[in-house]
């Protein structure tokens, strides 16, 4: 509230939930994290960045990274007490899937995107239950293809096996990666579904890749 005025995209606030991600992950000594490719590079053109969502977890392993993101957040987590009250002071932007004006929302993070804050969206759109890739939502890839953003895929591994979908109770050790791969020129694409598909293939083959290596002794 006291930074509002003048942080025109909640910097401010930013800040310290990612302090408050950072403790989160580093004060459990069973806990370690892996993160790979953060070239800063990747993000000096317009990008959406687009990530697998296994966890809870997903959201302050992402707040790890070393740069700044305006996230597409549904609008159920806006009601969580706490949690609902820090999404909304960080700026983030609330969608509801079932509505009609997704698209209309989808279009306020153009300006943050064009700004050089990248835009950060889930695209299985829920967290996967079993820890596999979900088939993709079409909005980060029309976006993208739209306004000839670049998409960044990350991928995450571990919190499925640490907190997965639907539980509150953690894993006492567990090895996290955050792995960023190499941005996508949308402009290649002659349409969205070839965009959204060479995007989840290249996904789904990292997160195949790195499946047997998230263990610790």
């Amino acid at each position: 509230m006291l930074t509002f005025p003048f942080d025109r995209f909640n910097k401010v606030p930013n800040r310290i939930l990612k302090g408050l991600a950072w403790v989160m992950l580093r004060v459990n000594p069973g806990w370690c994290v892996n993160v790979k490719g953060t070239d800063p590079q990747k993000i000096d053109q317009p990008t959406i960045v687009v990530a697998n969502h296994q966890s809870f977890l997903d959201l302050p392993l992402l707040y790890l990274l070393p740069w700044r993101m305006k996230w597409l957040a549904k609008k159920g987590l806006f009601r969580i007490p706490i949690l609902g009250w820090i999404i909304f002071m960080t700026g983030q932007i609330s969608i509801d899937r079932r509505g009609l004006r997704s698209a209309q929302k989808l279009d306020r993070m153009v300006s943050p995107i064009r700004a050089g804050i990248p835009g950060m969206i889930f695209p299985e759109g829920h967290r996967s239950r079993t820890g596999e890739l979900l088939p993709f939502k079409s909005g980060a890839f029309r976006l993208a293809h739209k306004y000839n953003f670049k998409i960044l895929p990350i991928v995450l591994k571990g919190g499925y096996q640490a907190m997965p979908a639907g539980s509150w109770r953690a894993s006492p050790k567990q090895a996290f990666e955050i792995s960023v791969l190499d941005p996508i020129d949308s402009s290649h694409f002659s349409s969205v579904n070839e965009l959204k598909n060479h995007t989840f293939a290249l996904m789904e083959k990292k997160i195949a890749h790195t499946e047997d290596k998230l263990t610790i002794d």
